[in-house]
């Protein structure tokens, strides 16, 4: 099996945050989380995730951001420094700014956001998003026996995030699964996740030299890709998110050979 390209002090710090978001979760009172799936628009592929509503406890927001700084700079002392200034910049109307912005994805106010309080671009919406993954997750446990598909394009059914990670289980079915609700749902194996091509002309599987477990499925249609890992070679089988962190080899061999993670139509002539 290949070496994974992300050292073992990061994968180790990536497990702390897998175990405190498991941690967080039991904090969460399950009743703060009410789905309401609407099948029409689940099936038009809206996120269940934007259909539920969430009574998000700021309180423990900012203990969970405090806990986090804490792993991180146990794991790299040297962040000590660069994220001092954290627990003065978060008050209760900045932290539900940080869920609505990273609920919806929106990196570019956390880069304003960076630019402004002098802090490293990566920083806050890392914090946002870590510390709001434990209700996405609640919920994808909540609508999961509702889950039996997923809109081509549309990401996440629970979640909205873009889809990048496959497995192949037990029975040799290919399941795809998402690094950050931990939703999952069975796929066909030749679909494009990204715009439903199904046609085996125009897709294919990328192998990689050494890696004896995974596999790169890629669209000529929509450019799109998405890893697909063998996960009955595994005593042990990782998290969907350990299982995407190891295996970020694949996103740059695809990106490196034109492939996107959310696919696009090509430009005609």
């Amino acid at each position: 099996m290949i070496k994974s390209v992300v050292s073992k002090e990061y994968q180790d710090l990536q497990k702390s945050i897998v175990m405190l978001q498991e941690q967080w979760k039991q904090q969460i009172d399950p009743e703060t989380i009410r789905p309401n799936l609407d099948k029409a628009a689940m099936t038009a592929g809206v996120p269940a995730a934007a259909l539920t509503a969430i009574n998000f406890d700021i309180s423990l927001f900012l203990q969970w951001i405090e806990e986090l700084k804490a792993t991180l700079i146990k794991s790299n002392p040297e962040l000590e420094k660069k994220l001092a200034t954290i627990s003065t910049l978060i008050d209760e109307d900045i932290a539900i700014r940080w869920i609505e912005e990273a609920f919806s994805f929106n990196h570019l106010y956390f880069v304003g956001f960076a630019e402004s309080n002098g802090l490293e671009e990566w920083i806050p919406q890392f914090l946002a998003e870590t510390v709001i993954r434990p209700y996405l997750q609640l919920t994808a446990e909540k609508v999961q026996p509702e889950i039996d598909g997923a809109l081509p394009g549309a990401g996440c059914p629970v979640c909205g995030e873009p889809v990048r990670l496959a497995a192949l289980e037990t029975d040799g079915k290919k399941v795809i699964h998402c690094p950050r609700c931990l939703v999952h749902w069975k796929a066909k194996r030749l679909e494009c996740a990204h715009c439903g091509n199904e046609d085996p002309k125009t897709t294919q599987f990328l192998t990689i030299e050494g890696d004896e477990v995974s596999q790169i499925h890629v669209c000529e249609k929509c450019n799109g890709y998405t890893k697909i890992i063998d996960t009955r070679q595994y005593i042990e089988k990782p998290s969907a998110a350990l299982l995407d962190l190891n295996s970020i080899h694949l996103d740059f061999v695809a990106q490196e050979n034109g492939y996107s993670a959310v696919g696009e139509k090509k430009q005609s002539n």
